[in-house]
């Protein structure tokens, strides 16, 4: 009998051959619901209602570092992304550059997001800003009254306050109350506001110089796979990753082809040949081996901002089996 696996994440192009059922997980039935990440994570870090779920990477490691995830994460990445786009600003407040963050109010929808993770390190590593600098505000971006989806315990030099009740952080931005904003979706305000601009205009020039100089294409997202389902069935982990390695593998043959698009872009190949001219042929790699100085840095990260007591080692964060994968 098959084990009855629930999965939640988004239906992005690599992950869907898992919805239409052109990839299954051996030894499983997959009943996949498709939700955006917001919904995934506060479903599973505060109610652990799917069996197998894409996760905040950052989230991951807070809870992970405490002995109380209830989900054991494996190495897919469904989300990466580069940041810099991710910084707003009010373009009347003398911000002329990342050093002019600092004394800045800043807002963030969850301090722990693995964009602010991201991009706080950035902004230490690359421009000596560190997150004590700033005065940080959190709240929804469109809709008041969101709380992060795991507790902290940041170092007292960090000054973290929610926003006034019924308050959004899109609205702070568009009034002021807020000088700056670092968010993975575009508030709102942003292209109606004129002082609401971005910190990189030109993100993506920044983007791939940072990858230039570092080699990092940051992680967002991990799958995460019920902890008491991997101690009754030992193999989920290594038949989960093998699944969403091979619908990843059926996307991108998919994207290649120039005989009929596979998405709704003009010049997608053309941007799939540029991207593997910058990033190499395996750009968006799964496994721990093929990411290790990536998960080297957010561990390093989430220790030294506060978000986990402890700098995770990488060996912590996958279990053993799907790290040491039979070999031809």
């Amino acid at each position: 009998m098959k084990v009855p696996l629930s999965l939640s994440c988004v239906a992005y192009d690599r992950t869907r051959a898992l919805f239409d059922g052109r990839v299954t997980v051996a030894g499983a039935e997959l009943y996949p619901v498709a939700m955006s990440p917001e919904e995934a994570f506060h479903r599973n870090f505060r109610h652990q209602e799917f069996d197998v779920t894409e996760l905040s990477m950052s989230s991951y490691m807070v809870q992970l570092a405490e002995g109380r995830c209830p989900y054991v994460g494996i190495p897919v990445f469904p989300s990466r992304l580069f940041r810099h786009s991710s910084i707003y600003i009010r373009s009347d407040r003398g911000i002329a550059g990342p050093e002019d963050l600092r004394g800045r109010t800043v807002g963030v929808p969850e301090y722990q997001m693995t964009v602010a993770l991201w991009m706080r390190g950035i902004l230490a590593d690359q421009h000596g800003v560190q997150p004590s600098d700033i005065r940080w505000r959190s709240g929804g971006l469109e809709e008041a009254g969101r709380g992060n989806v795991v507790s902290l315990n940041l170092p007292a030099e960090v000054e973290l306050r929610p926003l006034p009740e019924g308050e959004t952080l899109s609205r702070a931005l568009a009034s002021g109350t807020i000088d700056a904003l670092l968010s993975a979706r575009a508030p709102s305000c942003f292209g109606r506001v004129p002082d609401v601009t971005r910190l990189f205009p030109d993100y993506r020039a920044a983007e791939e110089a940072y990858f230039r100089t570092t080699r990092i294409f940051p992680i967002m997202h991990l799958v995460g796979i019920r902890r008491s389902l991997v101690e009754r069935f030992p193999w989920l982990p290594v038949n989960i990753f093998s699944a969403f390695e091979e619908a990843k593998r059926l996307c991108l043959i998919d994207n290649a082809k120039i005989g009929h698009l596979y998405t709704t872009l003009p010049w997608a190949v053309d941007e799939l040949e540029r991207t593997r001219a910058l990033m190499g042929d395996d750009f968006w790699p799964y496994g721990a081996a093929a990411n290790a100085h990536v998960l080297e840095r957010m561990t390093h990260y989430a220790a030294t901002q506060g978000l986990t007591s402890r700098r995770l080692a990488v060996e912590e964060l996958f279990p053993n089996s799907v790290v040491d994968l039979a070999k031809v």
